[in-house]
């Protein structure tokens, strides 16, 4: 019979405040082996307890159409993108942050839990799944029925900007005010931190896959060609930009050539990139403006002192730093290692769970 789960409020919740002795804790690990997971649209990533960042996946399926057989997880199935014969098909079950295929999400997720998780562990792991700060109540249970269905004894939900800024180690327990950027797969999470708790928050469903969809589009409606979407990220990836440069790169890419309808090789510039990603990031900046203009006057002094920390992929993209910095008249900093400040945030709350007990949520069951 499913355990009965409730939203955590530290001040009315007892569950977490019981605190074990150290005795106790040292039986539980022996038995256990908890983990921390950031579950994205993109890549998922796995923290295990003591043992750190130990899987990094692309968030892809392929099966077989006939009988759903899954035939490869992570970055095998994420080579076969684009390649597949009629009868298999390379799925991508996370949609914008959030679950589109429940059924596939939840097999992909037992399949990485396997990997990490070892036999001479005697109880299922308690896990910590990062999500989207703007998810309805509905796409949490989701989340937490394909951990719990996957393998997991407990699910705890943390919201992807506050798991980023722990994982960068801002004091996000302070009466201080912290604000983060962090530009995933599926959604761009621009929050401002204090007390424990997201103050303001903007959760908007354009990231990294609708700048790879905006490179598509470009170059189809510009040069008629027609490329794929494993070509776009990397285009992206190597001459993306959000500003100029002092020197402009290059790169020969490879497609259809709608017109004459054969294999097509042209060269394209991190200009013409950077004309195609505009529309989606200036919906980012936006949101950022949004999230500023939200900020309690209090709390904007110390983003103005401390500055904007970016996290996620999306950090990655070069000049994106100036770029937020022109339009916002704030210092940017770009996060080391951008692409798992959240996964060792939700691996930070998984070693410290007690410390961390007021940012975590418990989805409510029906």
């Amino acid at each position: 019979m499913d355990s009965v789960t409730t939203i955590i409020e530290p001040a009315q919740e007892t569950e977490l405040t019981f605190k074990p002795s150290r005795r106790e804790m040292g039986w539980f690990n022996v038995l256990t082996n908890d983990i921390g997971i950031d579950l994205g649209t993109a890549n998922t990533l796995v923290y295990v307890r003591g043992a750190g960042i130990v899987l990094n996946e692309p968030s892809v399926v392929a099966l077989e159409k006939d009988t759903g057989k899954i035939l490869a997880v992570g970055m095998a199935a994420k080579e076969m993108i684009g390649r597949t014969p009629e009868n298999v098909t390379a799925i991508r079950p996370l949609k914008d942050g959030v679950i589109a295929d429940f059924e596939i999400t939840e097999r992909m997720l037992s399949d990485f839990i396997k990997r990490v998780v070892r036999h001479r562990y005697l109880m299922k792991p308690k896990i910590i799944i990062s999500v989207p700060s703007g998810i309805t109540e509905v796409e949490k249970r989701a989340v937490r029925d394909s951990a719990e269905n996957a393998g997991a004894r407990e699910v705890y939900l943390v919201q992807e900007p506050m798991a980023a800024a722990i994982g960068v180690g801002l004091p996000v327990d302070l009466p201080t005010g912290s604000m983060i950027i962090d530009i995933g797969g599926g959604t761009s999470e621009i929050a401002v931190i204090a007390l424990s708790g997201i103050v303001s928050n903007i959760s908007i469903r354009i990231a990294g896959d609708e700048l790879d969809e905006s490179i598509v589009a470009y170059l189809k409606k510009n040069y008629n060609l027609l490329i794929g979407e494993r070509t776009a990220e990397e285009i992206k990836m190597k001459i993306g930009s959000a500003y100029p440069m002092e020197k402009e790169d290059s790169m020969d890419i490879k497609g259809r050539d709608l017109v004459a309808g054969v294999p097509k090789t042209m060269k394209v510039t991190s200009s013409q990139i950077r004309e195609a990603i505009a529309e989606p990031l200036d919906a980012i900046i936006e949101g950022v403006r949004q999230a500023l203009e939200q900020t309690p006057p209090e709390l904007a002094s110390d983003i103005l002192e401390r500055g904007i920390i970016l996290t996620g992929g999306g950090a990655l993209i070069r000049g994106i730093d100036k770029r937020i910095r022109q339009e916002t008249n704030l210092p940017v900093i770009v996060a080391d290692d951008p692409l798992t400040c959240v996964v060792r945030g939700t691996g930070k709350c998984i070693e410290n769970i007690m410390q961390f007990q007021k940012v975590l949520l418990k989805s409510r069951r029906d």
